[in-house]
């Protein structure tokens, strides 16, 4: 598939370790900065292959995979719950943590 959409190979390593440790990182505890940094990366991953698909005129059988999970993501994102999300008063907090002990 990668060879395909114009991709290296070795493309799938990367891609594939990029995602392994963005769904880690979404799903381990605390380090709110870290999992926007993991949703940022998963929407552009997956949106950047529903582009690919799309360029190309591939079928909607070549498409829909990276459809569901770009929506999984914008879903998953959006839903989480409230003490998850950043904000402009939570923000402060992050920077401003003292990681020296």
């Amino acid at each position: 598939m990668m060879l395909h959409l114009g991709y290296p190979s070795y493309f799938l390593i990367i891609l594939g370790a990029s995602k392994l440790l963005g769904v880690i990182a979404i799903l381990i505890p605390k380090f709110p900065l870290l999992k926007e940094w993991a949703y940022a990366g998963l929407f552009f991953t997956m949106s950047g292959a529903l582009i690919s698909h799309l360029v190309l005129g591939d079928s909607f059988g070549d498409i829909y995979q990276s459809l569901i999970l770009l929506i999984l993501t914008i879903v998953s994102w959006y839903s989480r719950p409230e003490n998850r999300k950043i904000t402009s008063g939570n923000l402060l907090h992050i920077q401003t943590r003292d990681f020296s002990n």
